[in-house]
């Protein structure tokens, strides 16, 4: 059995540190036995603010990453952690660069959290409304008016899937598929959103549903996992596919991230036919 290997990695951020720990999440997973003991400072915006931080780096050597926009607070922190002998990455300076040498102009300090209320944060908030009044089926006659509608049977990830693309103010709908239901005319007849049915293999769904079950403390022998029954499920809504004339994806091994990606993709060559 390998032992971990314990790292302390100090997220500091000006802001609400989103950006930082999505690269904490992405990078992780890459180094197998190694655990991260994640020390987060968000909001810090002070240089009282950033001595408390700097003494918690100081009893927990590591690794930072961070994302400050203020000069003078940067520097002390860069300062103090090469004194320490610590790296210190700031995470979008890279990106910063680039853009300055690309567009000839200079980034202002502006912290990430003082956003605008701007056309797209309302457009998120409208994605979002939607997609929770129109989850699992309700109100399928008002479909037209998203612009994704995710079909699949049940645990094929529909719910949080929408939801991640409402975030990015993408209004979605989601329709599942019950055995022997009748399916509505209005789903089988939608001409403005992009339909996409999502697709599992049967030995991976069984699994899902065996876990949902016993989370729940519910019969585990029904029909909801019987492997010739799902397989049935599984085939009827392939087939609806095909009828349909419905892009598939297969969410098989994919997280809602990758499969929201693949959606977007969907989206984007169909806005530019």
């Amino acid at each position: 059995m390998r032992i971990s290997t314990f790292l302390n990695v100090h997220l500091v951020s000006d802001s609400t540190g989103e950006t930082l720990n999505a690269v904490l999440r992405a990078v992780a997973p890459l180094f197998e036995g190694v655990t991260p003991l994640e020390h987060s400072y968000y909001l810090v915006r002070s240089r009282r603010q950033l001595d408390r931080v700097l003494a918690e780096i100081e009893s927990f050597p590591g690794v930072v990453l961070f994302t400050i926009a203020a000069h003078d607070l940067r520097d002390v922190l860069v300062d103090h952690c090469k004194r320490l002998g610590i790296p210190a990455l700031p995470l979008l300076d890279q990106v910063l660069t680039m853009w300055e040498h690309h567009l000839k102009m200079r980034a202002g300090e502006k912290t990430g959290s003082k956003q605008a209320l701007d056309e797209n944060y309302f457009r998120r908030i409208d994605a979002l409304n939607y997609t929770m009044a129109h989850d699992d089926g309700q109100m399928v006659h008002e479909f037209n008016q998203a612009e994704v509608v995710l079909v699949g049977v049940s645990r094929t990830s529909k719910t949080p899937t929408s939801i991640y693309l409402a975030n990015r103010g993408i209004r979605t709908g989601n329709f599942p598929l019950v055995p022997k239901a009748p399916i509505p005319q209005a789903l089988l007849e939608l001409n403005k959103p992009l339909v996409v049915g999502l697709r599992v293999s049967p030995d991976r769904l069984i699994a899902i549903r065996r876990n949902r079950l016993l989370s729940l403390n519910a019969d585990a022998t029904s029909e909801y996992v019987d492997e010739d029954a799902v397989r049935e499920e599984i085939t009827d809504a392939n087939r609806l596919f095909e009828r349909q004339n419905w892009p598939v994806i297969d969410v098989t091994r994919r997280s809602i991230e990758e499969t929201s990606a693949a959606i977007l993709n969907l989206l984007a060559d169909r806005n530019a036919k």
